[in-house]
């Protein structure tokens, strides 16, 4: 087989970058280890910054995210019973979406179906070969057989666990990570949400989070140690430790009912450089990683694709290579502003182990600035609503 660019992933970013390839005539093929439905099952993100909005529009695919997707123009952050509001349309004009990201996937999915998009499920053995030579190509096996693709280009849209990262030799990639002495424990309910907005919680108990995906369909998080398992935790000893983290005003509000999925994540900040090498080039997963607390994960995963597919878009209609040349340094300055941004937010509402009295007030100061002058809260208002590409 021979394409332009063959995706190795087919999550939302790889399934993003062939729908917008699509749209321009660059021939694409997607490889994804799962089936179609364990992708679709899997619970992630639901906060969209705007230009992410603005690529799901021009691949053409933002109809439902727009009739069924909720606008928010705030966030509510909570330190024992004070809380406080950031207005994002205040300080910057702007809102953030809240919309599956698995209903961004299910929209893809369907936009590349309709246009007999190539998508390959269940393959196995991937491999890169020459990516950086000219003769760049992948082997994997499907139902046994062994199949290979020629390629201008390779996307390694495959995730922390992926081939594509692995693929480039350890004297070429440098890699950052930090690992946090926690996880979060998340559950989602057939409830409505306690508040429209969502509140970021810190507590001396642990930090907090109450998110939704619709009106009955909620998204609550807690702070738990790594060596919980979500067996332990039974849905009324989930609910009775969410209400002693948030204000009273709204544990006292909190309609609770049977979980639906109860998961644990645990919390790493990663990077790898370069995000190319000869015809290979990271997106998503496969490059950074970042802690959810800021909802940057599927959003820079958005950037990288803007990147990559201006880049080829370049490429093939003005034969420039510019666009894929500066692509690595381009996407890694945005990544690195997201990193700083959900190490920030992270680090300023969770509890550490290792926290002394000193680091807890100055922890509560940091709060209490926020909360009171109106420069640090369009600077967060403007990292949470998405720096521009």
């Amino acid at each position: 087989m021979r394409t332009q660019v063959a995706i190795i992933g087919g999550g939302p970013s790889g399934l993003l970058l062939s729908q917008l390839l699509d749209v321009h005539g660059i021939d694409s093929v997607v490889l994804e280890r799962k089936t179609k439905d364990y992708v679709l099952g899997r619970i992630r993100a639901g906060v969209l910054e705007q230009g992410l909005v603005r690529l799901m529009e021009q691949a053409g695919v933002a109809t439902r995210l727009h009739s069924e997707g909720y606008r928010h123009d705030g966030a509510l952050v909570s330190y024992e019973n004070e809380t406080f509001r950031i207005d994002f349309a205040a300080h910057t004009r702007q809102s953030v979406i809240v919309y599956g990201q698995t209903e961004v996937t299910r929209d893809l999915y369907a936009a590349r179906e309709a246009a007999n998009g190539k998508i390959i499920y269940e393959v196995e053995d991937v491999v890169i070969h020459g990516a950086d030579t000219d003769a760049a190509h992948v082997t994997f096996t499907v139902d046994g057989k062994d199949r290979r693709i020629d390629a201008d280009f390779i996307a390694g849209c495959d995730g922390f666990h992926g081939v594509s990262r692995q693929s480039i030799p350890l004297d070429v990639r440098r890699e950052y990570e930090k690992l946090y002495p926690f996880g979060w424990l998340g559950i989602l309910s057939e409830t409505p949400p306690v508040n429209h907005e969502l509140i970021y919680a810190s507590s001396k108990r642990g930090f907090a989070l109450c998110s939704m995906r619709n009106e009955n369909l909620s998204r609550y998080y807690i702070q738990c140690s790594l060596s919980d398992k979500p067996e332990d935790w039974t849905d009324t000893a989930f609910w009775t430790e969410l209400k002693r983290r948030i204000p009273q005003d709204y544990a006292d509000g909190l309609i609770t009912g049977p979980s639906i999925e109860k998961s644990i994540a645990p919390l790493r900040s990663f990077v790898t450089e370069p995000m190319r090498w000869g015809r290979l080039f990271l997106c998503g997963d496969a490059a950074h990683i970042v802690p959810p607390t800021g909802a940057k994960g599927l959003n820079t995963a958005a950037s990288d694709v803007h990147y990559l597919f201006e880049g080829l878009r370049q490429f093939y209609e003005n034969n420039s290579t510019e666009g894929i040349d500066s692509y690595s340094h381009k996407a890694l300055a945005r990544v690195w502003k997201a990193e700083r941004f959900s190490w920030w937010f992270s680090s300023l509402l969770h509890r550490y182990p290792d926290q002394s009295d000193f680091d807890l007030k100055m922890q509560h100061a940091e709060i209490d600035f926020l909360r009171g002058n109106e420069a640090a809260q369009k600077a967060m208002a403007e990292n949470y609503v998405g720096l521009p590409y």
